[in-house]
């Protein structure tokens, strides 16, 4: 279409001419002349976040992207060689998974079509990841239905994604560079990102309702057990606590509302002890479920899943917000330190972040931040290097972070107070490399306690009994396609002292991946350590150090005797010695 008569359409459609366009476009054109202020003429470029920004955007949807990167892998499988890319957007339009042929990599870069690109409606016009966002709606945005120039050669199919509490969390979009008109050519793409979208919120709401009862419902007995339609979480008392978008379908009277504290025995003549009657190996007519407006499903229930002897593997019983829970796997220990990081983040009480070198202080200080509140600021400074900080007094209303405030000099130190009494719009989260002991010897004792409010330790990466998840987590981070670890190199690097902490980890993973050249990551591709094992003084820990690195460990001594760079046998000496013994 011509650049004319496209600018010419969108003029004649804000006269309130019909042009023929979906309503869904012409109201997202609306909006962009209307509120984003844009110029359908200008052939704006795409819009790409910066990888510190990318960073932050994968980190806050970790368990997303884990859990529907399989599904995802097969619906890209399917669609392999018709050059269609597929993009998993979070809820605020940023890309932060992608699939596509590698042959066509700078184009789709060029196109937006990549990771780290931004596609909200008031950034990019009418697109299939920002109209879904702004109408919650499956959408196809095909070639000129684009508002920006930039856009209109591509085809754009988006869906929803909602988490189990049934806000959208993310947007899964696929899309072509080039694609063939009309517009219908489309709706084999509509069918595979619904579908696809509603396997992905599934696959979350067992993940996330493991010891609650799971209903899924279908309108048909085939796929029932397979691939339902739709499904609920139940607490023990019938209550509905988590669902899928498709819940509020199949079982809401008008398709729409929010289903959570509703009762089950409300919506259906059905109550939580009739859920056992619906389990796998009934047959299909004996599972019919009778809605109270009189419509008929088909029922298939899954009991709660035992909880683990093992206390490392028990529910959370407090949710973490979205900026804390991909921090860490299952560690309980670290787990109470971010819930109470979670429960100090609204409050404007200041914060002091203790930890090693690489520890995540300011990974922290930043979900911190961003769980207080929207439209705040995030100012950092580098206490060592800080020439005035009253000069920040003038900093716009948010949280001020102080990297290394055992490095403040006497007459930094009277500034800081100087700042913290002339900016109360400040939020203070301070961190320190020492223990908060050691740092009260340092500072002044008026300062020290107006920077340690409240004081959160994280552990030395020794001391985690998460390094599995961690590891994978950081290797997804680090390569769109699947690389494994050997079972050699898993053991190597669960094994070493990590003096640098997650930064050691995250630059020998880096060096790993680039040197790999067969299907999994082995020994010979890992770096040697930064820090020789006898150099981080270690090899004799204390009591307490040795008991937080066995239960780390699972209790396994050989384990244990690897991260500490020492025999099996002095492992066991030291323990006998010391009196510990495994929790029962």
């Amino acid at each position: 279409m011509l650049i004319c008569e496209h600018v010419d359409e969108i003029d004649r459609v804000l006269r309130g001419q019909d042009t023929g366009r979906d309503r869904l476009v012409t109201d997202s054109w609306q909006r962009c002349v209307e509120s984003y202020g844009m110029d359908p003429s200008r052939p704006d470029p795409a819009h790409i976040v910066t990888d510190t920004e990318l960073r932050e955007h994968r980190e806050q949807s970790e368990r997303l992207i884990a859990t529907a990167r399989s599904g995802l892998q097969e619906l890209f499988r399917q669609v392999a060689g018709q050059n269609y890319v597929l993009l998993l957007a979070d809820a605020k339009g940023v890309c932060v998974d992608f699939f596509g042929d590698p042959r066509f990599e700078d184009s789709l870069r060029e196109a937006g079509l990549y990771l780290g690109s931004n596609w909200t409606e008031d950034l990019a016009g009418t697109c299939g990841v920002g109209s879904c966002i702004v109408t919650g709606e499956a959408i196809t945005i095909h070639q000129s239905d684009h508002f920006g120039l930039a856009h209109t050669p591509l085809s754009c199919t988006a869906a929803p994604i909602h988490d189990t509490r049934g806000e959208l969390v993310a947007v899964l979009d696929i899309s072509l560079l080039r694609s063939p008109s009309p517009k219908s050519s489309q709706n084999l793409a509509m069918g595979l990102v619904t579908n696809s979208a509603r396997r992905v919120e599934m696959a979350n709401l067992m993940a996330m309702t493991r010891r609650d009862w799971v209903l899924r419902v279908s309108t048909s007995p085939e796929f029932l057990e397979v691939d339902p339609e739709a499904a609920v979480a139940l607490d023990g008392s019938g209550r509905i606590v988590g669902m899928t978008s498709g819940a509020r379908r199949a079982l809401s009277s008008d398709g729409s509302g929010s289903l959570i504290g509703a009762r089950i025995d409300e919506l259906m003549d059905l109550t939580v002890d009739d859920l056992p009657d619906l389990m796998r190996g009934r047959p299909s007519e004996e599972r019919v479920l009778r809605l109270k407006d009189g419509r008929g499903l088909f029922g298939h229930a899954i009991s709660p899943q035992k909880p683990l002897r093992h206390p490392v593997h028990h529910r959370r019983e407090y949710v973490l917000p979205g900026a804390f829970s991909s921090f860490a796997g299952p560690d309980p220990a670290l787990e109470r330190t971010l819930m109470q990081a979670a429960r100090l983040a609204p409050t404007q009480i200041p914060l002091l972040i203790a930890g090693e070198t690489g520890t995540g202080k300011e990974k922290l200080a930043r979900a911190i931040h961003i769980s207080g509140g929207k439209g705040r600021g995030f100012h950092a400074a580098r206490c060592a290097s800080t020439a005035d900080l009253t000069a920040l007094a003038d900093a716009p209303a948010g949280t001020l972070f102080l990297r290394g405030v055992e490095d403040l000099e006497a007459e930094s130190q009277a500034r800081l107070l100087t700042l913290i009494d002339v900016a109360p719009h400040l939020r203070i989260v301070a961190s320190c490399r020492c223990a908060p002991g050691a740092l009260a010897e340092r500072l002044r004792a008026d300062l020290y306690h107006r920077l340690a409010g409240a004081v959160l330790c994280l552990p030395p990466l020794r001391h985690r009994a998460d390094m599995d998840w961690l590891i994978d987590r950081l290797l997804r981070r680090r390569c769109t396609d699947d690389l494994p670890l050997s079972p050699t190199a898993r053991a190597e690097l669960k094994s070493r002292a990590w003096a640098g902490n997650i930064r050691e980890l995250e630059l020998t993973l880096d060096v790993a991946v680039a040197l790999c050249e067969g299907r999994a990551i082995d020994l010979p591709d890992l770096p040697d350590p930064q820090v020789p094992q006898q150099a981080t003084g270690l090899e004799r820990p204390g009591d307490g150090d040795l008991e937080v690195i066995l239960a780390a460990c699972g209790w396994n001594m050989a384990q244990a005797a690897r991260r500490l760079g020492v025999n099996r046998s002095t492992v066991l000496r030291r323990v006998r010695k010391a009196g510990l013994r495994p929790p029962d």
